[in-house]
């Protein structure tokens, strides 16, 4: 029977995707771009290559935070501070706090019935504010902000770390969900406690990491756990 459950925040109960976008378009401008379509997803994918080189240990958050800003201004022709641009981004990032469709009353159902925990990969400054601002903070009793921890998912690391701070926990009695393959299953599987993928954009799985369940929303998970 699960007991504890390990949620990711950014796509999963949180909009990352419209926060970004609101974020990106922002600062963009703030620099003197015209946020186009080819502009952001150029950034989008300069964004996702620095992020999986994280994920991977081969950079660090602060090559991460400011080095895909210093890639797509070289790329767009010019130049800009990688830390102050990266600053500017993450405050305009931290505004944006919207639930995905039926997440919010879905975190609300779970916290009667399970113990709750945010498992994330996003920056402090971020992600402590998203959360009290959203209200989370009042369905989950801790949320692990890898920049906090010093370690990041999918480490084993990452999770020993989180599994350590938790009071009684059990890690037979124990659950990753998140909407990241390579980030919250792949985790989940290095940590050994069953994973569900939070599918919410129907994306189809052409690696080879397999979570044990796979969801379309968070509203379907309260039925999924009741069934196993």
């Amino acid at each position: 029977m699960i007991e504890f459950l390990l949620i990711d925040l950014d796509d999963t109960i949180l909009d990352f995707h419209k926060a970004e976008r609101i974020g990106l378009e922002n600062t963009l401008r703030h620099y003197g771009v015209e946020p186009t379509e080819e502009t952001i997803a150029l950034y989008l994918q300069i964004n996702a290559a620095h992020w999986r080189a994280l994920e991977q240990g081969q950079m660090t958050r602060k090559q991460v935070n400011e080095g895909r800003f210093e890639t797509l201004f070289r790329q767009l022709g010019g130049e800009v501070d990688g830390a102050e641009c990266a600053a500017y981004y993450l405050s305009q990032l931290a505004l944006t706090h919207d639930y995905l469709p039926g997440a919010e009353e879905a975190v609300k159902a779970l916290s009667k019935k399970y113990r709750l925990f945010v498992a994330s990969n996003g920056n402090s400054v971020v992600q402590f504010p998203r959360l009290e601002q959203s209200g989370l903070n009042n369905y989950i009793e801790k949320a692990f902000i890898s920049e906090a921890l010093g370690e990041n998912k999918p480490s084993k690391a990452y999770f020993d770390l989180c599994f350590s701070l938790i009071p009684g926990f059990d890690p037979d009695k124990a659950m990753m969900v998140g909407d990241s393959l390579t980030s919250d299953i792949q985790g989940g599987i290095n940590a050994g406690i069953p994973t569900c993928w939070v599918n919410t954009f129907k994306k189809v799985n052409n690696t080879s990491i397999r979570p044990d369940h796979e969801i379309e929303s968070l509203g379907q998970l309260e039925a999924l756990l009741e069934n196993l």
